[in-house]
């Protein structure tokens, strides 16, 4: 899909880093599902783990850090479009979408998601604006 859109403050990260960030973050909730008790490989109780881990994960950094753990490793931020940090409510709205995966498939121009466009954010490079790794 290919929308116009007003181009942002910040870099925008390509898709590849992007993808590369969301493996990594379902990789560490992979890894820690198989620490919950009860929760076999494989069995609905482990994709259930395996899916709050992940939106916890991201919820939960992106709202102190500004990035989840695989944003973070690859050197981006989510922002505002003003440019500014998120709100918690913005954060959460976000990855509930990113979890049911289609709005994440989707994206514009300026490479934002649909989850992105709902909520009013972008994913740029950290060193474009202004924050150190």
């Amino acid at each position: 899909m290919t929308t116009s859109a007003t181009p942002g403050p910040g870099v925008p990260a390509g898709l590849g880093r992007r993808a590369a960030a969301i493996a990594l973050d379902w990789l560490v909730a992979l890894l820690l599902a198989r620490l919950v008790p009860g929760a076999e490989y494989g069995s609905g109780d482990y994709a259930l783990a395996t899916i709050a881990i992940f939106a916890v994960e991201i919820i939960v950094l992106t709202w102190l850090t500004g990035s989840s753990f695989g944003q973070r490793i690859l050197g981006m931020a989510v922002v505002s479009e003003a440019g500014g940090r998120l709100s918690l409510w913005r954060i959460i709205v976000r990855t509930a979408l990113i979890c049911i995966v289609i709005p994440a498939l989707v994206y514009d121009s300026q490479r934002r998601g649909l989850q992105d466009l709902a909520v009013g954010s972008r994913v740029v490079m950290r060193t474009s604006i202004g924050m150190s790794r």
